[in-house]
């Protein structure tokens, strides 16, 4: 059905209700008797219009929305906080980006957070986690890859911002990620997509396929250091663990270690791996690892034939993996297969005991479409399968298709639902937890098309919000997206905990501290210049809306000038700036906070510095000079 013709036929449905409305109406002014409203009948029809109410994505004016949204930022390099089901944006949070709002790699805490990386300037973030305690949500962290670079970040979840940050050794572009959800979240796991020789030195043959492998990733999700890396055959895409705390598991879609389109889809055939948490530590524990390239990460042997894994034979080019909030079942999504493999996962204790074949733990493979890639999970046994190539949304039974699946006669298709267009990830709400609600279904469309008005030849995606509480899917909102968010998550609102205030003793700022103790100075009330060296020079000054502590300071040009500031307001939302004209430096400082950066006063005579984040009536008069003698 063309969009006009949609539009025609709601215009026909609307028209016939009224007409029905205005009938009823005559036929009372005729004097026919209207039957009177039963008290059931007022609380049925009061229960119905709440109902209602619950479920609309209209969040008016002083009222809260119910979840956070976390959404990657695609090739921005950000993650962005929405809220749900408004699907107005909160806020950005920069991780492997350059953000001249707040500062964010341009600031010397930022630096420090993002290290070795601190000169990469893009990202390109796919998917974002939240820590687990008991497989549900604890709003402590959320984690987020950068494919582009192999890094992965983590955001506080109390102040939303990116407090570590690792460059994974040995890999190469980290694709899919997950945590660990049981008993809490000690690990985060992570695939290395790329295959890359072992020794990646550019010494050996780089030609030579035979030496090219993928690594598994294991980071402490505490230390934001690598606890070990798997080496596998076939290369891996996504991720998932279960809720047992047992195995993890991972896609591979070139499992023929192909280096070309031709060679990577060649067999029928390729295979989900599936990792013994616990045969992993204990060969860390025993030593059974090798290091390469120069670092001392434990590197343990999970190619075929070892203790460590399993490989699960599936139809080709398999994508995303999902685990069911029951705790049941992996779903395995085909991609160039119109199938999704259930693999049933109390059957992997057999696996690894070697009592079954791997493909005995398959319990269904329901044919739902052309081009699934992500499933998703209510609360009522239903999942929800992206069909890319169809642009549609399946909805089917689990428990339905594995009775198919055993050769009964059972439809486990329940509904399709057109979206627009080509779908990638969805999310329910708090569907990767025991706590699915079945409230919600986000769907992440990678084309928008005719949906927005036209702004050139680079259009946005589009996010679509979808209202599961029914027994039909109905779609509630269109919402254009830059550039492509690859992934989110809806986390209730009752979850996370965020900090009005900083505190002083925040360990985001903690070197700037040290920094200032170093040089005697009370960040709370030094105002002062401090001249180390012949060419350095470090600024300490306060600020207090609609004042900074210095209204001026004297340097020489050339100097390396470090400017610290600390915001003394004690009230909520007052953020202060600091931007010096005509030199590339700005940093946000939230209330309680202490920011700094560092620069080079390469211009001579009067510059000023000024408040770039409005805090006051008087916010144009917060503004001092930098003055720089020749």
């Amino acid at each position: 059905m063309s969009n006009e013709e949609q539009k025609n036929d709601e215009v026909t449905i609307e028209n016939a209700d009224r007409r029905k409305f205005f009938g009823k109406t005559a036929l009372i002014g005729a004097g026919v008797v209207a039957a009177p409203m039963t008290a059931a009948m007022f609380a049925s029809q009061a229960s119905a219009n709440a109902k209602k109410a619950a479920m609309s994505p209209v969040v008016h004016p002083g009222e809260l929305d119910e979840y956070y949204g976390f959404w990657s930022g695609g090739q921005s390099g950000e993650v962005r906080v929405m809220g749900v089901p408004s699907m107005r944006e909160l806020m950005r949070i920069p991780v492997f980006n350059i953000d001249s709002a707040t500062g964010w790699g341009i600031t010397n805490e930022s630096k420090a957070i993002k290290g070795d990386s601190v000169d990469i300037m893009v990202g390109d973030t796919h998917h974002p986690h939240m820590s687990m305690q008991d497989g549900r949500y604890d709003g402590k962290y959320v984690f987020i890859n950068d494919k582009s670079n192999t890094r992965v970040a983590r955001i506080r979840c109390d102040v939303m911002k990116t407090d570590k940050m690792l460059t994974v050794p040995n890999a190469h572009a980290i694709h899919g990620l997950r945590v660990q959800k049981v008993p809490y979240t000690k690990y985060i796991f992570c695939n290395g997509e790329f295959e890359i020789p072992l020794n990646n030195n550019g010494k050996e043959t780089l030609e030579d396929v035979s030496t090219y492998r993928s690594i598994f990733n294991v980071i402490d999700a505490e230390t934001m250091e690598m606890a070990f890396q798997v080496i596998v055959d076939g290369n891996l895409d996504n991720t998932d663990a279960d809720y047992d705390g047992k195995y993890f598991a991972s896609t591979s879609y070139n499992s023929e270690m192909g280096m070309n389109l031709g060679e990577m889809i060649a067999s029928e055939r390729d295979h989900v791996v599936v990792f013994n948490l616990a045969r992993c530590e204990a060969a860390v524990k025993a030593g059974k690892f090798k290091n390469y390239n120069g670092n001392n990460v434990p590197v343990l042997d999970g190619r075929k034939g070892s203790d460590l894994t399993r490989y699960i034979p599936i139809p080709k080019s398999p994508h995303g993996i999902n685990t069911s909030p029951n705790g049941k079942y992996f779903m395995i999504n085909g991609k160039l297969s119109p199938t999704v493999s259930i693999i049933q996962i109390d059957k992997l204790d057999d696996l690894f005991a070697d009592k079954i074949k791997a493909r005995d733990t398959i319990v269904g493979e329901p044919e739902l479409g052309l081009g699934p890639l992500h499933t998703a999970f209510d609360n009522k046994g239903n999942a929800y399968t992206t069909l890319f190539l169809d642009s549609q949304i399946a909805k089917w039974n689990v428990e339905d298709a594995i009775k198919a699946y055993n050769g009964e006669k059972v439809n486990y298709i329940r509904e399709k639902l057109d979206v627009h267009y080509q779908p990638g990830h969805n999310h329910t709400t708090m569907g990767e937890t025991r706590d699915a609600d079945g409230k919600w279904l986000m769907v992440l469309c990678k084309f928008s098309k005719d949906r927005f008005l036209p702004v050139g030849p680079l259009r946005p995606e589009n996010d679509q919000l979808i209202d599961i509480t029914g027994d039909k899917m109905k779609i509630v909102h269109d919402g254009p997206a830059f550039a492509e968010p690859h992934d989110c998550i809806m986390v209730h609102r009752s979850k996370i905990k965020t900090k009005k205030l900083w505190s002083r003793d925040d360990p985001m700022f903690a070197g700037t501290v040290a920094m200032a103790k170093a040089d005697g100075v009370d960040l709370m009330s030094a105002n002062k210049v401090i001249r180390k060296g012949k060419n350095k020079v470090t600024v300490y000054m306060t600020s207090v809306a609609p004042t900074y502590g210095l209204n001026e300071f004297k340097v020489k040009l050339g100097d390396e000038v470090t400017v610290v500031v600390t915001n003394l307001d004690m009230v909520e939302d007052v953020t202060h700036g600091f931007c010096m004209t005509n030199h590339g430096v700005q940093m946000e400082i939230g209330p309680q906070a202490t920011a700094s950066i560092t620069f080079k006063a390469d211009k001579p005579g009067v510059q000023w510095y000024y408040c770039n984040w409005f805090c006051h009536a008087l916010h144009m008069e917060m503004r001092g000079r930098m003055l720089v003698e020749a």
